[in-house]
């Protein structure tokens, strides 16, 4: 889109593609290889994230099941890919990042209200009936997209979309901290070595 020179033939400019190689790879690795455990955790009863994630399906439908998913998450990143593009035009036109980003969350719930009586007409499934349950949307709604997206933002708009794009891939790890340490599940040498990658590649 023409808002930055790569500069290739500068130490800056391939630093900045070898990183993005250097995370990509980790990022494939810690996504597709399992490799030995290296802990010894206890089993739990029910499967991991990681474990489901590790887990071929059974049949065709399943198949089909995981393509489109693999699709859908794909198209996803393209999509936030443009936002944070779209983010850099927009905080340099209108710098109110607090009011852009209520207006932003307000379109979303039109969309998101109408995408919901498309797909469901009774009330019945989207009524909360256990405490957990409030509280994880709440979470979800002000932490997760509100303040999320509100310090993405702002990060936009002080240090440009490339800077806070890579340290999106960071969840990965988080994640697997957070698996190893509270649902006390095993660490495996492909997310070692993904999170190394990944990490090398942040630096650069």
């Amino acid at each position: 889109m023409r808002m930055e020179p790569l500069k290739l033939k500068s130490m800056a400019g391939a630093a900045k593609i070898t990183g993005t190689l250097t995370s990509l790879a980790g990022l494939l690795l810690l996504s597709l290889y399992k490799g030995v455990p290296l802990t010894d955790q206890a089993a739990t009863d029910a499967p991991s994230p990681a474990a489901l994630h590790h887990a071929a399906p059974s049949d065709s439908s399943g198949n089909r099941s995981w393509m489109l998913g693999t699709m859908a998450l794909l198209f996803n990143c393209l999509c936030f890919s443009f936002w944070l593009l779209l983010q850099t035009k927009l905080t340099k036109k209108y710098p109110a990042i607090y009011s852009s980003t209520a207006i932003m969350f307000f379109i979303s719930t039109l969309q998101g209200g109408a995408v919901t009586l498309a797909m469901e007409r009774h009330v019945s499934p989207w009524m909360l009936t256990s405490k957990l349950e409030i509280v994880t949307v709440l979470y979800a709604g002000i932490v997760g997209s509100g303040a999320g997206y509100l310090i993405m933002t702002w990060c936009v708009e002080k240090k440009g979309p490339v800077f806070t794009a890579v340290f999106i891939p960071m969840m990965q790890i988080m994640v697997a901290i957070i698996d190893f340490f509270f649902l006390h599940e095993q660490i495996y040498l492909g997310s070692v070595l993904g999170s190394v990658l990944m990490i090398l590649g942040l630096y650069l």
